[in-house]
């Protein structure tokens, strides 16, 4: 994967989880161009690959981990889950299984 195209991505990515929030979206922008500006003259393939498996680690973690909430009353948070974030769960089981 290209650093042109991990950069793309994280910055698509940023608007969609952060979709109208103006301020989040503006820190995470900020973020992201200042990461990719720290590290814009190294030329180590090995650490630029690891840079890019870092971007992709956290374009991930965005994408399926963050949850946007938005106060609807003083002391409610309407969620707003996107599909990235819903995925099928693994039953709880209280008891565990019994080894024959």
């Amino acid at each position: 994967m290209t650093v042109l195209k991990v950069f793309k991505i994280l910055h698509r990515t940023r608007q969609t989880v952060f979709k109208d929030d103006t301020r989040s979206l503006d820190a995470a922008r900020l973020k992201i161009n200042e990461e990719f500006k720290n590290n814009k003259n190294e030329t180590s393939p090995e650490k630029i690959a690891e840079l890019i498996k870092l971007a992709s680690d956290v374009e991930v973690i965005l994408r399926t981990c963050v949850l946007q909430g938005v106060y609807v009353d003083a002391n409610k948070i309407k969620l707003l889950p996107r599909n990235d974030v819903l995925r099928d769960n693994a039953p709880y089981c209280d008891t565990p299984k019994q080894n024959t």
